[in-house]
C-alpha cells in the first residue's frame, strides 16, 4: 500500500505503528491526541510546516 498525502493519521498509524518515529521526527509529537488522529498527512504537515513530499518520502521507504 502507498501511503498519500490524503491518508489519515491514525489509519496509518494502525497498519504501521511503527511509522510514529518520522512523525516524530517533525515535531508531530500528539499522535495519541483524537484531533491528530483524525488529521489527513497533509494536514498535520500544513499545521508543523513540513514538506509533505518528503515525509511521504521516508514513510513509503519504510514500509516497502
Amino acid at each position: 500500500m502507498k501511503i498519500t498525502k490524503d491518508m489519515l493519521i491514525g489509519d496509518v498509524l494502525d497498519q504501521y505503528p511503527d511509522l510514529a518515529v518520522y512523525f516524530f521526527e517533525i515535531g508531530m509529537h500528539c499522535l495519541g491526541c483524537p484531533h491528530s488522529r483524525g488529521e489527513s498527512i497533509e494536514e498535520a504537515c500544513d499545521v508543523h510546516g513540513t514538506d509533505v513530499a518528503a515525509l511521504l518520502e521516508k514513510l513509503n521507504a519504510a514500509v516497502a
